[in-house]
């Protein structure tokens, strides 16, 4: 996922289930457009190296990318993986790794949409309005197979529900009305000759 915003988060860090995976290799970015960006990706069975590996490529493209948030296929990988490092509402960094994840959105009163802007990396130099609700909660899997939970606000609410939906094979952009569509569309036009087809690598 990509932010638009420049404000640096707070120096707290919170790692629940341990640090991001580090010594990965800058990847370019896989766009929209590409099969693997719009279908479902493949449920993780095995926990090894080589996955580890994965996200710390991962890890790397997307500090690379200035992004809070890359899932596997936005490197080209059919794995249902995320990893992210994004700020809540109050400001405080969360970061993890999350395989295999299940979406939990507030129902009934709790239920309040926010609508500020999203970007996405795949599609970059875009920005628009994109309502989903403010709190999420994202179920899964760690590197090592063990349970993970993250739950959060603001900007990491808005992340959790983007990767998530990557792996499963939807897009920010499916979720635009016809004219909101066509508004990303021209700012990512606009910005592509900053974007190169190896970026950020």
């Amino acid at each position: 996922m990509a932010t638009g915003s420049s404000e640096p988060a707070q120096e707290t860090v919170h790692a629940p289930f341990g640090p991001l995976p580090s010594g990965g290799s800058v990847r370019p970015i896989t766009r929209w457009g590409m099969p693997v960006m719009h279908t479902a990706q493949q449920k993780v069975t095995v926990f090894d190296d080589a996955l580890r590996a994965l996200a710390a490529d991962m890890v790397a493209t997307m500090e690379a990318a200035d992004g809070v948030g890359l899932a596997a296929c936005q490197v080209g990988e059919d794995v249902a993986m995320f990893v992210f490092d994004c700020p809540d509402e109050a400001g405080e960094r969360w970061v993890g790794v999350v395989c295999n994840p299940v979406l939990t959105l507030p129902e009934g009163k709790d239920r309040r949409l926010d609508d500020s802007d999203e970007g996405c990396l795949s599609f970059p130099g875009a920005f628009v309005g994109c309502a989903r609700p403010d709190y999420a909660t994202v179920d899964g899997l760690g590197l090592d197979g063990e349970p993970v939970r993250f739950s959060g606000d603001g900007l990491l609410a808005k992340c959790l529900q983007h990767e998530t939906d990557h792996t499963n094979g939807t897009v920010f952009g499916d979720r635009l009305s016809a004219r909101a569509r066509k508004k990303l569309q021209k700012q990512h036009d606009a910005a592509v000759d900053e974007f190169p087809a190896d970026w950020p690598a």
